[in-house]
């Protein structure tokens, strides 16, 4: 009913401005379940490998893990409504290279600039959204739409991936994001105001390019190993260049006075715990995700359709979860919750260590459901403890941070389980698949240990940051 009332209440350029950026949060989650769907597509359309589709999901993850707390810098630099509007058009041209892609090379490069764009849209869209409803109340009931919208496109890109790819071909559900991008576009330019501008503000030139080179090198180092092997030089100089950047990056930060990474905020265990729980929790989720996507496709041979509508348990169930988990931070206390989450799809991953090529997949619903809860429940509590254990003026780079770190967490995963299942043949996929699974449940278990140890804030302090969570970036 408060909703209902708020949307009456809303102006039309209030109206347009949610609109415009629930639609930004769209495109960028919808692009990050819909390509899982068409992985044996575009295996045989680009004659590819495993490690050739890990590209394919971690070009855009890498662009828009490494970017994501320099682009809010912009947007405070330039105006967000300037630098989200810039983001649609830079996503939605890059879709379109993505739908004409007619090589591999050609789509991991205009996947690389969705991510650009994704890194635009995101924090610039919450910021838009914070000019446009001064009043507190009805600007967390804004981003309470916001994120609900990121929801439902999390659950239904799958199923419309499916279909599109079924009905109209894979190039279909990179072209979908024209009209978005054009309605977006369109919204944001007649109703977003202009944006107040801090001029005053750096950005962290050194530090990005740092990050940058780190994580490029680190993602060929885990991608390629499952290609070329791990005494290749490639991949071991891949992983020394890893290094050395990220010393490098941290040697960047500690000394600069306006670093993209304030070092000083890791100094509260709470705040480290819950950015390690982040990539601890991507990893698991985002990294099987791909696997049951190859063992769908490419083991069971399921087509894309049939795919994505084994995913819809999963996938629907975050939404639900996410909203109960939020409602019982009062009640059970954060750290609680994390504890429960990361024990909870713990077993669900591992009671699906029984799982065959030749099994029926009905006997994959509950365990898949009980792990997806699990990951429901950390989502909002995380950013719950993210956000009370830092200062009031610091919670938009420690929630940028956090979802820095888990976008960061699901690329690893991607690149390690994707090495772990490069053997196509049903009995090595089957063993790498059973490692991947036991590997995500002991780090989960481990996860659940340091949130014991290392979360020190009381249960949800502040009942806005709890309001807030449901719009952290999934």
């Amino acid at each position: 009913m408060g909703q209902c009332q708020m949307s009456l209440s809303m102006t039309r350029d209030q109206r347009g401005t949610l609109a415009a950026a629930g639609l930004g949060f769209v495109v960028v989650l919808l692009d990050v379940s819909v390509v899982n769907i068409a992985l044996d597509v575009l295996r045989h359309r680009f004659a590819t490998d495993v490690a050739g589709l890990q590209w394919v999901v971690n070009a855009y993850t890498l662009a828009f893990a490494s970017l994501l707390l320099t682009t809010g810098t912009l947007g405070d630099r330039f105006g967000a409504k300037r630098i989200f509007a810039m983001g649609f058009v830079v996503f939605t041209v890059a879709s379109i290279a993505c739908g004409i892609a007619d090589s591999l090379l050609f789509l991991v490069a205009a996947r690389v600039i969705q991510g650009v764009g994704a890194a635009l849209l995101v924090p610039n869209s919450l910021a838009m959204l914070r000019q446009a409803f001064p009043d507190a109340g009805q600007r967390s009931r804004a981003v309470g739409w916001w994120g609900a919208a990121g929801g439902i496109a999390l659950a239904a890109g799958p199923v419309l991936g499916g279909l599109l790819i079924t009905h109209v071909g894979w190039r279909s559900i990179f072209l979908i994001n024209l009209p978005i991008g054009i309605v977006g576009l369109f919204l944001t330019v007649r109703h977003a105001a202009n944006s107040e501008t801090v001029h005053g503000r750096g950005i962290d030139f050194a530090g990005q390019l740092t990050a940058i080179v780190a994580l490029i090198a680190l993602t060929l180092c885990l991608t390629e190993a499952a290609r070329l092997g791990w005494r290749h030089p490639l991949v071991y100089g891949g992983l020394l260049v890893s290094i050395v950047f990220a010393l490098l990056f941290l040697w960047v930060e500690s000394r600069g006075t306006e670093p993209m990474l304030p070092l000083f905020l890791f100094r509260t265990a709470t705040f480290s715990t819950a950015s390690a729980a982040g990539v601890i929790v991507n990893f698991a989720y985002y990294g099987l995700i791909f696997v049951f996507s190859l063992f769908f496709q490419i083991e069971q041979q399921l087509s894309a359709q049939r795919t994505g509508l084994a995913f819809l348990p999963m996938t629907a169930v975050l939404m639900g979860v996410n909203i109960l988990a939020s409602r019982l931070l009062n009640r059970l206390g954060a750290k609680r919750l994390m504890i429960a989450g990361m024990l909870i799809a713990a077993v669900g991953y591992l009671l699906l260590l029984p799982i065959s090529i030749n099994g029926s997949y009905w006997k994959l619903i509950v365990p898949m459901l009980i792990a997806a809860s699990g990951i429901a429940i950390m989502v909002p509590t995380m950013t719950n403890v993210t956000l009370s254990s830092v200062e009031s003026s610091r919670s938009g780079i420690a929630a940028g941070i956090l979802n820095s770190a888990r976008q960061v967490g699901g690329m690893l995963g991607v690149a390690v389980f994707g090495f772990f299942v490069r053997d196509s043949r049903p009995d090595a996929f089957m063993h790498g698949m059973h490692l991947a699974l036991v590997t995500a449940a002991a780090m989960l278990s481990c996860g659940a240990v340091m949130c014991l140890y290392g979360i020190r804030v009381p249960g949800a302090e502040s009942g806005k940051a709890a309001r807030n969570a449901l719009g952290s970036s999934r």
